[in-house]
């Protein structure tokens, strides 16, 4: 009997074998870091009544509207007689804040409307706990009907980029156009998903983080989506902090990211028929632009515009420079 020396090939452990040591990993990852961070004191967060945030994070012209039975935080700006008005959604653990450098200026002609979608920021959580495509689709169609409005122009940044193309292939006479920035869609191949989401998604630590939350952590998270990590200040870290404290939402975001599909309905963007604006930050590290690229090969007639030096969330990280191409495309549109 001949004994022989396995190859390269038959020592590398299997994808699936891979895949648990990596998980493996993570584990011990996450549970290393709510240990360090309950030694050093720093990591018990209490939840915060929306009573206590409202002041804070809610200012006029922030109004609450009842949807779905839960209150749904929202602002509503700009002339009222705009015949079709722009909706603007944000994405996972954001909020209507994310918006405002570009609300600032769109509504001196524009109507614009931003929310805090169901499971994040001052609406908090959904009663259902259901936070699946449809959930959201749902939530969208009730809220146009509360608003009456019969036709708009969606906007969405990640998440909310996706709940707006669904909601424009489910109900194309209601959705005149799309702007979409950095949204998903496709199969996720992420390539550095916040560590604040990985930890959260864990069975044996995520339900830890309904209790736990370490600043430090929601500022790396920050600094991992911007594409200059520089950008990142105490003010912005202070808002996704306080906000991801409003009771309910720290459950809302692990229900989120277990009930999250992840390109299940791709195959419906090749049937968008409207114009369409595809913005993506160059240095965006979640959602890589050659899910833009994808999005303007699969939907007929739209634009990409690539933004140098921004990461995932460009209409934050810089307002001005993402927001030009948008007055552009705004500008082509027929009345």
């Amino acid at each position: 009997m001949s004994l022989r020396t396995p190859g390269p090939a038959e020592l590398a452990p299997t994808p699936s074998t891979a895949q648990r040591l990596a998980a493996w990993g993570l584990r011990v990852f996450g549970a290393l870091l709510f240990i360090a961070a309950l030694l050093f004191g720093a990591s018990k967060a209490p939840d915060r009544s929306l009573e206590s945030l409202v002041p804070q994070w809610a200012p006029p012209p922030s109004d609450f509207i009842e949807l779905g039975g839960q209150p749904i935080h929202l602002r509503d700006q700009g002339p009222a007689a705009d015949p079709t008005p722009i909706v603007l959604l944000h994405g996972t653990s954001s909020s209507l804040h994310t918006w405002e450098g570009w609300v600032k200026a769109l509504s001196r002609e524009r109507r614009v409307i931003s929310v805090d979608l169901p499971g994040f920021g001052l609406s908090g959580p959904s009663p259902s706990g259901d936070y699946r495509d449809a959930a959201y689709q749902k939530f969208l169609a009730a809220l146009l009907d509360h608003l009456k409005l019969e036709r708009v122009i969606l906007g969405g940044n990640s998440l909310g980029g996706q709940i707006a193309w669904q909601f424009a292939a489910a109900q194309p006479q209601r959705v005149g156009a799309l702007i979409l920035v950095d949204a998903a869609g496709y199969p996720l191949a992420p390539r550095d998903v916040p560590l604040a989401w990985r930890v959260s998604a864990l069975p044996l630590i995520g339900p830890l983080s309904d209790h736990l939350l370490p600043r430090k952590l929601v500022e790396f998270s920050l600094r991992q989506v911007y594409g200059q990590p520089e950008r990142v200040n105490a003010p912005l870290v202070d808002r996704y902090f306080e906000l991801t404290l409003r009771a309910g939402n720290r459950t809302a975001l692990r229900q989120r990211l277990a009930q999250w599909g992840g390109g299940e309905q791709a195959d419906l963007i090749p049937k968008l028929r409207l114009p369409t604006l595809i913005l993506w930050g160059e240095r965006d590290r979640l959602l890589p632009p050659s899910d833009g690229q994808a999005f303007a090969r699969d939907i007929a007639g739209s634009r990409l515009v690539l933004l140098p030096g921004l990461g995932h969330v460009p209409q934050e990280e810089d307002p001005a420079a993402s927001l030009k191409p948008v007055l552009e495309f705004l500008h082509t549109l027929k009345p």
